[in-house]
């Protein structure tokens, strides 16, 4: 990247952007990016550390993910880029009718019905096999110390689990949620921040994945302990459906933007959405002091991008659409002509016929990894099985009970899927791996940080540094507390509905590292709205 990203900086810094020669890894909480570090110091490549750090952030960040996640990957080595989609399936037996016999009308938040198989662990292990230099009983070892000793609780993430044990215990009501308590809350109460906690079940569970290549948790005890305690509450989920499940390798797909390739996982992904935005806003010419009108039109052209994801995004032999329809430059035309000078409500088009942990980890060898994975909404569904420590996500909660839906439910079935790791290239060669992880705002988060780098020269720290807004519904739109007031209003008299949120919690926690083509030093960013750290070797 030119050099200019690194002196310009519109807003505020917290943080400078970091450099490193042999290795750098970039996430939400310091112990996990240490974690990484240590594996790469070892012997270990970047797919290693991005594989340790990911286990870490089930124990030192529950709040967000844990061994019952999904994961996404895209790994950049010898001069190929892969992707990685271990998003897992609906349990086979589950269907509209079975959930509306329960007496929803739609999906459940929480509970075993929105349960979907847990690709974390399988995610783990196919890295592992295809691209790593460490056995996966090396690479777990920091997650299952961590789990075993314990660990000071950081700031945002003992921020978080107060929140989520006081709104847990309004809504978590059943035996189905006991151990969740038992396991987060012992007690009575959540960890305070620096408190020390552990969880020995998590750590036996980690030890089982890692001596087994996750086999364990597929076909053998561990998935016992699931398909039992499913069946114990009426789930869907059976063992069956864990040991049908196996991690996907996908080919990513791109939109150039000004001379830059932005690769996403394609569906069940929303990365396309990010895509669709980029698409249609590469037609406007923006400079850095049209701050109005470059925030009306991605806001304009995220909502139509969400408006044709949210229709279209599901099961990719499920969609009635193809993805190259919906990212051809006609389409992009056609759709960039809706976006005026004042805020609309979006409707998806007809294209031509034809809750999360992100991290980022580079090496000396010319390896990069964006890696994602969540449980969704927090702590996910709520149930964790007893004795394992494995708390199961709720991506259920997304499918609808509408028949007529692209996304509706089936059995087996994987659905639109909220987390997405990014990767950046030009000129076929690596710049590097980003991400920007929170449900719904992550597709919006990568094309701020996209156009902050790419339009507006900013270094990685910047990037992220930059205010963000984040449309919700219809004309609503959220600034977080450092967006300038003057733009807000603005914003307001073109028709947006804007509220100024109390804090920056729900605007999404990124990180990213570029690679200098020259010299190949690393520069990464992380992110100043939460605990996040970029270490380095």
């Amino acid at each position: 990247m030119p050099n200019d990203r690194f002196l310009y900086h519109p807003y505020p810094s917290q943080r400078m952007t970091a450099f490193a020669q042999k290795g750098m890894v970039t996430t939400s909480q310091p112990l996990a990016a240490q974690a990484g570090i240590e594996i790469m110091k070892k012997g270990g490549n970047a797919i290693d550390a991005a594989i340790a750090t990911a286990a870490v952030l089930t124990v030192v960040e529950p709040t967000s993910n844990g061994i019952g996640s999904d994961a996404f990957a895209l790994v950049w080595t010898k001069g190929e880029l892969f992707g990685l989609n271990s998003s897992g399936r609906s349990p086979k037996n589950i269907s509209i009718e079975g959930v509306k016999e329960r007496g929803h009308n739609k999906m459940p938040t929480y509970g075993w019905i929105p349960v979907t198989v847990p690709g974390a662990p399988g995610a783990w292990a196919e890295l592992s096999r295809r691209f790593g230099k460490l056995p996966l009983t090396e690479v777990l070892k920091p997650a299952i110390e961590y789990a075993e000793q314990g660990y000071p609780v950081s700031p945002t993430v003992g921020k978080l689990w107060k929140r989520a044990f006081e709104n847990y215990k309004k809504v978590l009501i059943g035996e189905e949620f006991a151990n969740w308590f038992q396991t987060f809350a012992p007690g009575g109460k959540p960890p305070e921040i620096g408190e020390v906690w552990r969880s020995p079940d998590h750590a036996k569970t980690l030890r089982a994945i890692s001596e087994t290549n996750a086999e364990a948790f597929y076909h053998g005890d561990l998935a016992d302990k699931i398909a039992a305690s499913s069946k114990q509450f009426n789930g869907f989920l059976t063992k069956d459906d864990l040991a049908n499940f196996k991690p996907e390798w996908v080919q990513p797909i791109k939109v150039n933007y000004r001379g830059y390739d932005v690769w996403e996982i394609p569906p069940n992904g929303q990365g396309i959405v990010a895509l669709l935005a980029l698409n249609l806003l590469k037609g406007y010419d923006f400079s850095m002091g049209d701050d109005i009108n470059r925030c009306h039109k991605q806001i304009e052209a995220m909502k139509l991008a969400f408006a044709d994801g949210k229709k279209y995004v599901t099961e990719p032999s499920k969609m009635t659409v193809k993805v190259d329809e919906l990212l051809s430059e006609q389409y992009a035309a056609e759709r960039r002509q809706l976006i005026g000078k004042t805020a609309r409500t979006p409707e998806p088009g007809t294209p031509p016929n034809g809750g999360t942990v992100y991290l980022a980890a580079a090496d000396n060898e010319g390896n990069m990894v964006s890696f994602i994975q969540s449980n969704y909404m927090g702590f996910g569904s709520g149930i964790v099985v007893p004795e394992t420590g494995i708390s199961l996500q709720n991506r259920g909660h997304d499918f609808s009970l509408n028949p007529d839906h692209d996304n509706r439910l089936e059995g087996g079935k994987r659905t639109y899927h909220t987390i997405i790791p990014g990767f950046l290239t030009k000129e076929n060669e690596a710049v590097g791996p980003f991400g920007v992880m929170g449900g719904y705002m992550q597709p919006q988060g990568h094309v701020q940080v996209m156009m902050n780098t790419i339009d507006f020269h900013l270094n990685p720290q910047a990037a992220l540094d930059a205010p963000r807004w984040k449309w919700v519904s219809g004309k609503k739109v959220e600034v977080e507390p450092g967006f300038p007031n003057q733009i807000a209003q603005a914003l307001e008299r073109r028709g947006h509905e804007i509220e100024v949120a109390l804090d920056s919690t729900g605007f999404g926690r990124g990180q990213i590292i570029w690679r200098d083509p020259k010299t190949g030093v690393l520069q990464g960013g992380t992110e100043p709205r939460a605990d996040g750290v970029v270490a380095i070797w």
